[in-house]
């Protein structure tokens, strides 16, 4: 287990209890949440303060490669990072996928046609 992973686990625990909640454009919660939005709060609650924005979270932490991705590392997607999700573990993720639904975890791979541009831990 890394020193990342009990504030990582912490980051997780927070973002499913998010979920169901509605995704919302610019929302940072609590009670709803657009992507970066939630990220930032769930590394919040684990005593991680990150960017407000998708593409400045990118930049906020150290890369590392989908081999040795882990719980709480952030998952960018397109080409500008523009959309963002927490890793949960085993190829999953919890994100706020677009306005008009809802905060879910699904597989990472699952996000439409996107592929996944970087991936970041924070902490």
């Amino acid at each position: 287990m890394s020193s990342h992973a009990p504030r990582a686990a912490g980051a997780v625990a927070f973002a499913r209890a998010q979920v169901g909640k509605p995704c919302v454009w610019g929302a940072a919660g609590p009670g709803s949440y657009d992507c970066a939005g939630l990220t930032q709060a769930a590394w919040r609650a684990a005593g991680v303060a990150l960017p407000r924005a998708a593409h400045e979270q990118a930049l906020a932490g150290t890369p590392v490669a989908a081999a040795t991705m882990e719980p709480g590392d952030l998952v960018f997607f397109f080409d500008d990072d523009r959309h963002v999700g927490l890793h949960t573990g085993d190829g999953m993720m919890v994100h706020a996928p677009g306005p008009g639904s809802a905060v879910r975890e699904e597989p990472i791979q699952g996000f439409g046609e996107a592929v996944v541009h970087r991936i970041v831990r924070p902490a």
